[in-house]
């Protein structure tokens, strides 16, 4: 059996996360999906919760065939630890997946877990900076994250909130 590992902070959890972890999934028999900086939120970068999140992605992956587990992930701001301390958070793992060169290294430093590199799907439109952006705006998003995660955040106000953070409380003159 096979347990892959995906790590991300999915502020949203976009159609590209979802592409990838359906990508994943068709190598691996478990999945493990990390919501990294769980101990983050309400800033225009981290607008959601971990447990939002959990809630996105865990709807989100729903469809898959095979158990996936979503764990909330702290960040712990030492890079030399990271992995160890990843390791301790989620089930037993075989692979890891991620572009990310840091978490690549520090995996590969880690022994006893591969890593591959995983393939980017349509990252120009599927980029959670600019989906946070067009939310901000009041422009269309909705068509770039899937439907359950549409649902959690309309259901939590998360645009409107992710608009009031960004907001700036400098007197107009």
């Amino acid at each position: 059996m096979t347990r892959g590992f995906v790590v991300g902070r999915f502020q949203p959890f976009h159609c590209g996360h979802r592409a990838l972890v359906d990508h994943v999934v068709e190598e691996v028999d478990e999945l493990v999906v990390g919501v990294g900086s769980a101990d983050v939120s309400h800033t225009t970068q981290d607008p959601f919760t971990a447990g939002e999140r959990v809630l996105m992605v865990s709807r989100a992956v729903d469809h898959l065939d095979v158990p996936t587990y979503v764990v909330p992930i702290q960040d712990i701001d030492r890079n030399a630890v990271w992995a160890g301390h990843v390791r301790s958070m989620v089930p037993p793992l075989d692979v890891v997946y991620t572009n990310n060169p840091l978490v690549v290294r520090l995996f590969e430093e880690e022994s006893g877990v591969a890593v591959r590199q995983s393939p980017m799907f349509d990252r120009d439109r599927f980029e959670g900076t600019d989906i946070r952006r067009a939310m901000v705006a009041g422009d269309p998003w909705r068509d770039r994250v899937p439907d359950p995660v549409v649902d959690v955040i309309e259901e939590v106000d998360g645009a409107d909130r992710l608009r009031t953070v960004a907001g700036d409380d400098a007197a107009e003159n």
